[in-house]
C-alpha cells in the first residue's frame, strides 16, 4: 500500500466545500434526537392500537383494514418521496401509517393463515437482513445521514416497513407466546436498548448498527406498552381500550410534530448552525480524517491554515492499513497506532496545540467517521484522501459523501 506518511513529497491538491447539491436531498430523514426515539415509540404504539381499533371496533376485519391502510400509506409515500426535504407531518405521518401497516401483516399471517409467532418472527428476521444485505451491496453503507437519492429512500422505508412486521412478531411472541406479559415485555425491550446505548457510547459500538438494533427493539417496546394499556385486565392490561389509547398517542404525535415543525430541532440544518455559531464564538472543533494518508505537508498546511483562523482544537482518525485495505473488520490496531503516533507529533505543531486521536477500524471509511461525528460535538472536518481511483477503502467518492452531512469541508488529496 502507498502510504503519504512515508512519501512526504507527493503532489497534493486542495479543495474547500461548505455544502454539495446532493445536500438538497438528506433533509428527507430527522436528525436522530431525543425527540426521534420519543415520537418514534409513540407511532409505534399507535400501530398496535390503531390496527386492533380499525380490525375490531369499527368491525373493518383484517383483510379490509389492511387494503385501506395500505392504499392511504401509498398515497403518504407518494408525497414523502416527491419532497425535496424533511417535512416533519408527512415523514412522521408514513412512520404511523408504516406502523399499522407492519402490525397488519404480521397480525394477517398468524390470524388469517394461521403463521406461528416464532415462524413470522424468523421469516421477518431473514427478510430485514436480507434488505440491509441488499441496500449495503449497492450503497456500501445502511447510514441514515445519506438518504439523498430515491435508491435510497426506497431502501430505507422498506427496511422500516420489515422492522415494524419483525418488531410486532417479537413483541407478541415475547407477551403472549412465552407468557413474559405487556410491561414486562416493555421493561425487557426497554433494557435492551439501554443496554445498546451503553456498548455504543462507552463500548464504541458503531453508531450505525446500534442505531438500526435501537430502531428495531423500539417496535415491540412501544407495542407492549400499547397492549398494557389498551387490553383489557383479564388480559393482563389496563383496560383504558384501543380507541383510547390511539386518540392519547395520536394527540401527543401531533403535539410533538408541531413542536418540530415551528423549532426546527430536529433539521439537520439547524444542527449545522449551531455548528457556526460555535465557530464564529472561537470555539471550534476539527476533526481531521487521514485516509491511507497522515502527515503529509498537504494536510499539515490545512491545520496550519485552520489554527491561523482562530482558537480550535483537533481531533485525528486514521485507518488500519494492514487490515482495511483487504475490507476487514479487525480490532488489531497495531500498524494504525504506529502511524498515528509518527503523524501526531507532526499535527500538533501545525496546530499549535495538543492533539488527540485514534485508529478505525471498520471497513468503511464512511461508517467510522459517521460514528465520530456522532460521538462528538465536531464543528467542521479536514480529509487528507487519496484520489477515489487509488483508494480501495473509499468505495464511492469518499469527499462527496462525507460533504452531504453538511459540515464545512477541506478535502486535501494526494498523489
Amino acid at each position: 500500500m502507498t502510504n503519504a506518511l512515508a512519501n512526504p513529497g507527493a503532489i497534493e491538491g486542495r479543495s474547500r466545500t461548505a455544502s454539495s447539491p446532493a445536500r438538497q436531498m438528506l433533509n428527507k430523514v430527522p436528525e436522530v434526537t431525543l425527540y426521534f426515539w420519543i415520537i418514534k415509540i409513540l407511532c409505534t404504539t399507535v400501530g398496535e392500537t390503531a390496527a386492533d381499533f380499525l380490525a375490531t371496533n369499527l368491525n373493518l376485519g383484517l383483510t379490509n383494514t389492511t387494503y385501506i391502510v395500505s392504499s392511504v400509506l401509498a398515497v403518504a409515500l407518494a408525497f414523502q418521496f416527491r419532497l425535496r426535504q424533511y417535512v416533519p407531518s408527512v415523514y412522521w405521518s408514513a412512520v404511523v401509517l408504516i406502523s399499522v401497516v407492519g402490525t397488519l401483516i404480521t397480525d394477517n399471517l398468524v390470524d388469517n393463515f394461521g403463521v406461528s409467532l416464532v415462524t413470522t418472527t424468523v421469516v421477518f428476521s431473514v427478510a430485514l437482513a436480507a434488505v440491509f444485505a441488499a441496500w449495503y451491496a449497492s450503497e456500501r453503507t445502511l447510514s441514515i445521514h445519506t438518504i439523498v437519492t430515491l435508491k435510497r429512500e426506497a431502501f430505507y422505508w422498506l427496511a422500516v416497513l420489515f422492522t415494524f412486521a419483525l418488531g410486532t412478531a417479537a413483541g407478541d411472541l415475547t407477551a403472549e407466546r412465552l407468557a413474559v406479559g405487556y410491561w414486562r415485555s416493555a421493561l425487557l425491550f426497554g433494557g435492551l436498548i439501554a443496554v445498546v446505548y451503553a456498548f455504543h457510547t462507552r463500548l464504541r459500538l458503531n453508531a450505525v448498527l446500534a442505531f438500526w438494533i435501537a430502531y428495531i427493539l423500539t417496535r415491540p417496546l412501544g407495542a407492549s406498552i400499547g397492549d398494557e394499556l389498551s387490553q383489557t385486565k383479564a388480559d393482563g392490561g389496563l383496560g383504558f381500550g384501543t380507541t383510547v389509547t390511539s386518540i392519547i398517542f395520536l394527540l401527543t404525535i401531533l403535539a410533538v410534530i408541531v413542536y418540530l415543525t415551528v423549532t426546527k430541532v430536529d433539521r439537520i440544518e439547524r444542527q449545522q448552525q449551531r455548528r457556526v455559531g460555535r465557530a464564529a464564538a472561537g470555539q471550534a472543533r476539527i476533526l481531521v480524517v487521514a485516509n491511507k494518508t497522515a502527515a503529509t505537508p498537504g494536510l499539515l498546511g490545512a491545520v496550519r491554515e485552520r489554527a491561523a483562523v482562530g482558537p480550535a482544537s483537533f481531533f485525528m482518525l486514521v485507518p488500519n492499513p494492514d487490515d482495511l485495505e483487504f475490507d476487514r473488520n479487525s480490532a488489531d490496531v497495531r500498524t494504525g497506532e504506529h502511524v498515528l503516533a509518527l503523524a501526531l507529533p507532526l499535527l500538533e505543531q501545525a496546530a499549535g496545540g495538543a492533539v488527540e486521536g485514534r485508529v478505525a477500524t471498520s471497513p468503511n471509511a464512511y461508517d467510522d467517521i459517521v460514528e465520530e461525528l456522532s460521538g462528538g460535538s465536531y464543528d467542521e472536518i479536514i480529509l487528507g484522501t487519496l484520489p477515489s481511483h487509488l483508494s480501495h477503502w473509499l468505495h464511492v467518492d469518499l469527499p462527496e459523501r462525507i460533504a452531504e452531512l453538511g459540515y464545512p469541508l477541506t478535502t486535501v488529496l494526494a498523489a
